[in-house]
């Protein structure tokens, strides 16, 4: 529809003093600062894992740290779509989903594609892909509720899905993450927490190798806080690997009696 002549287009522009604000989780100087869950600074949730969990599949986890629990399951080895393309490695498909009713706003479950993608890195480097050349293994990782620190945990009981499959590994993988909160590391954040965080950072490794395998950091962070951080995860994450093996040889026993 043409103008009308002598008219001319309106322009408008935010308001600059509508941004609605939050209060800090904490405040500036304050030493007694606790955390949500009464957490020290540098402890993470208790974790809780099993393998088994989905029969239909290859190899599953349950994995539940906190109000965080994640659900992993493992299909294949199995032939190829693309078998007609010959292939000395195989291959490796990530999906990463919530349900409908993981997040406090329900009926927002769906595939979260930069997860998948970043479990596909995570997983990748551990995997020894030559073992099952033209096949095909998946990964279906559902997130049952976010209590925060989703993917680390996601990553975990990924790596314990692909062992529980038998899928030949380097080295099982751990994930741990940490948020800046002011001048404050915490490890292993809660869902609250994140929402207040100035920067994060996330460390997938091999322990038994001292291998990263991903490293994702955000916001700004200086050379020695950043150093510490990385010192705390990647101690976290040999822990966390303990508990995982432990996890592996319970089950390991229990088929055998």
């Amino acid at each position: 529809m043409a103008r009308k002549a002598g008219t001319t287009p309106t322009t408008y522009s935010p308001s600059p003093n509508t941004q609605k604000t939050r209060p800090p989780i904490f405040k500036d100087g304050d030493v007694d600062w606790v955390r949500p869950d009464g957490r020290g600074f540098h402890q993470c949730r208790p974790a809780f894992f099993r393998t088994g969990a989905v029969n239909s599949a290859s190899g599953s986890a349950y994995a539940e740290f906190g109000n965080t629990k994640v659900i992993v399951s493992v299909f294949g080895p199995r032939e190829s779509k693309k078998a007609m393309m010959y292939s000395d490695i195989g291959r490796l498909n990530c999906s990463v989903s919530y349900t409908t009713f993981a997040t406090p706003v329900r009926g927002q479950g769906s595939e979260h594609k930069d997860f998948s993608s970043m479990l596909h890195k995570a997983l990748e480097g551990a995997i020894i892909l030559e073992s099952f050349p033209k096949t095909t293994v998946d990964v279906f990782a559902l997130v049952l509720e976010s209590g925060g620190s989703d993917l680390p945990v996601v990553m975990s009981c990924a790596s314990l899905a692909l062992a529980d499959a038998g899928i030949l590994m380097h080295d099982l993988v751990a994930s741990v993450s940490l948020s800046c909160l002011g001048k404050n590391l915490v490890i292993d954040p809660i869902l609250e927490e994140e929402s207040y965080q100035d920067g994060s950072l996330l460390i997938t490794c091999m322990p038994s190798r001292y291998e990263v395998t991903q490293l994702t950091v955000t916001g700004e962070w200086s050379t020695p806080k950043i150093n510490e951080g990385m010192q705390l995860c990647l101690d976290a994450c040999s822990k966390l690997a303990k508990i995982m093996r432990s996890c592996l040889t319970e089950a390991t026993s229990t088929s055998e009696e």
